[in-house]
């Protein structure tokens, strides 16, 4: 983690509970009781319990700690003014780490990344189904499975879906995997599944608009905030994401069908392909033998987003619910004992299999069918998030309440599916950027210290909400005054030690660290060797032609072909009127002002920074440097609360 004074910050923090209307009132409306240790979740998050690793911590190579689940020790007490009762009980919940036994042959390690591994033994191994997010994490989780169960090989990979947290770890389980199925050697020859779709998803979601992502994510899973009761205490959906090692192994099968059967190390597997729910590409399985379901990411125990708060295309909330009614279906009539997923625990017993998934299901109808009705009434997205409510037959089951998302940005997102970002009003149709709306803002209220006078008392008076948008026009209208971001930091800190929602109070919590010690560099990135050998050439242009400065680029006017034998093809690139295009086919264009023949991995390096090196070059190779001469370089520690 990045240096930060912890001592100002909890000492800011305790400042602004003192005076917290909102959160004393979120209190209230949640109940202290939803945090105390009862009822059927705490059960069954410590059903089958075997073991944990002791320490808490894993390292990389280096010694740098890339996951630590004992910082959260802290939840063991009861919850505090600083954080919202029944979000304080999901991190309990979340926060429990170790070996589990689902069923007979099928364990879980939990609590060593944000996502869960599971294990299923079959005749000669073990088939790994979602290696957590690093190498690091997910070598540890192995190992405590080998030191309670043995030293099994890993016999099958299987990635549910293609976000980093389901593959990420996957050369902590197989190092030496080429994604070669069926030839010899270590760590070879595994099958390695996933969902039609997974490797265009898992890579385009990472790079085209990745710095961005991975710059939001720092504030949706509060990376750099200190861990304690003021603090980060999880995200809803685990803990918080490792930093180790991120890796991606392809697939070398693909289910594309629902009903479609795979055996794997004697392991008969029955698929539900789910795309367009939680990812693009996702997929559900029953193991109708050992009488388990994994639902992947489809059903856990939280709400989950619509749009994610880091950025992402908008989800289908009307294609989850279907896909939530046809698991019912195929895996209902007891045909399950168990359902387990790729985050979360277990739910055991087919009427409560069948009652969580019916209640997510009626959870994703309702939004989505509701949000239509209001649209057509004509309502805007913020207004039909003020006026949404969930039934209280759905409301009031844990399962549905919004740790990780939230009904308020859901309904957001549902409302951007269908009708864009306008909501139809002129007045909002050409608004002027924040600076420039800031300071007329400002300047109509009466200059900055009115204005910061008006937003206490609205805090004073119980509008947080309103005192955080004046007080965001003050920072943004003057940046250097200390006491605007002061203020506001504090304000947010307010919101924070209400919310339910737990990417909502590392939003806020990491908005007040920003404005009161700056941006602090990011700890890992999703970027890896792995991932970029994944990317087609085609992506790989597309990532440069989204970088083109196109102010920059107008009169530059040039073309080349780029070469890769291996592939046997060729790309034609053509930059103009500043932007950048291509196509590619078999022949060489003899019109091209310069021709580089290279390797996959050469281009790479190119692309990296390190030159022509060993490629081969026909032509005018300076045509090379003015194209990257107005390629801009990707910010990730770009401004957020702030200019």
């Amino acid at each position: 983690m990045s240096p930060i004074n912890r001592r100002a910050f909890v000492t800011a923090a305790a400042a602004a509970v003192s005076l917290n209307p909102w959160t004393a009132a979120a209190h209230t409306h949640t109940g202290k009781e939803s945090a105390v240790p009862t009822g059927s979740d705490f059960a069954d998050a410590e059903r089958g319990f075997i073991g944990k690793l002791e320490p808490g911590v894993v390292k990389d190579a280096k010694g740098r700690v890339v996951w630590d689940n004992d910082a959260y020790d802290f939840l063991k007490g009861e919850a505090p003014d600083t954080a919202n009762a029944s979000l304080w009980r999901q991190g309990r919940l979340a926060a429990k780490q170790g070996l589990f036994k689902v069923t007979d042959r099928i364990y879980q390690v939990r609590g060593l990344d944000l996502s869960n591994m599971t294990l299923v033994e079959g005749d000669e191994g073990v088939i790994v189904i979602d290696p957590l997010i690093s190498a690091e994490t997910a070598a540890a989780a192995l190992g405590l499975y080998r030191k309670h169960r043995g030293d099994r090989k890993v016999t099958a990979l299987i990635y549910t879906h293609p976000h980093v947290d389901h593959f990420g770890g996957c050369r902590g389980v197989l190092p030496d995997a080429d994604g070669a199925d069926g030839a010899d050697g270590a760590g070879n020859g595994v099958p390695v599944l996933a969902p039609e779709g997974f490797m265009e998803h898992a890579v385009s979601e990472n790079v085209y608009a990745g710095t961005a992502m991975s710059r939001r994510s720092v504030y949706m899973y509060g990376a750099q905030l200190p861990k304690g009761p003021e603090g980060q205490i999880g995200c809803g959906l685990g803990q918080l994401i490792s930093t180790g090692t991120i890796g991606l192994i392809p697939p070398t099968r693909y289910v594309t069908r629902t009903g479609q059967v795979e055996t794997l190390d004697g392991v008969r597997i029955e698929f539900q392909m789910t795309p367009g729910t939680e990812a693009a590409a996702e997929m559900n399985f029953l193991f109708p033998e050992l009488r388990a379901v994994c639902m992947a990411e489809n059903a856990t125990h939280t709400m989950h987003n619509i749009i994610t708060l880091r950025g992402a295309q908008v989800r289908d909330a009307r294609q989850w619910a279907r896909y939530l009614g046809e698991s019912i279906e195929l895996f209902g009539d007891d045909k399950a004992d168990v359902a387990f997923a790729s985050h979360h625990w277990p739910t055991w017993g087919s009427e409560n299999i069948t009652g969580l998934l019916g209640a997510q299901r009626d959870l994703y109808a309702y939004m989505h069918d509701q949000t239509l009705r209001l649209i057509n009434q004509g309502l805007t997205g913020r207004e039909i998030a003020e006026e949404l409510e969930l039934p209280p037959a759905l409301a009031d089951v844990w399962a549905n309440k919004g740790y990780y998302g939230s009904l308020s940005h859901n309904v957001k997102g549902i409302y951007q599916r269908y009708m864009g970002w306008f909501d139809g009003n002129p007045a909002h149709l050409w608004e002027h950027p924040p600076v420039a709306e800031a300071k007329r803002y400002v300047s109509a209220m009466g200059g900055l210290r009115a204005t910061i006078g008006k937003a206490r008392r609205f805090s004073a008076e119980g509008d947080v909400r309103f005192a955080a948008t004046l007080l965001n026009h003050c920072v943004f209208a003057r940046p250097d005054s200390r006491q605007a971001r002061s203020e506001l930091a504090r304000v947010y800190e307010k919101l924070a030690y209400g919310c339910e929602n737990a990417v909502w109070r590392n939003f806020y919590l990491t908005g007040a660290q920003e404005l009161r010690v700056g941006v602090a560099q990011p700890d890992s990135s999703t970027t890896g060797g792995d991932m970029l050998m994944a990317l087609s050439v085609d992506q790989l242009i597309d990532s440069v032609a989204v970088r083109v400065n196109g102010p920059k680029a107008w009169d530059v006017e040039l073309s080349m072909d780029w070469v890769l034998p291996s592939l046997g093809k060729v790309w034609h690139l053509r930059l103009a009127h500043g932007v950048l295009t291509y196509r590619s086919g078999a022949e060489r264009d003899p019109g091209a002002g310069v021709t580089l023949t290279m390797t996959k991995p050469q281009l790479l390096g190119l692309l990296g920074g390190k030159g022509l090196g060993d490629i081969e070059v026909e032509g005018d190779a300076s045509l090379l440097q003015r194209l990257l001469g107005v390629v801009d370089k990707p910010d990730p520690v770009f401004a957020i609360v702030t200019p």
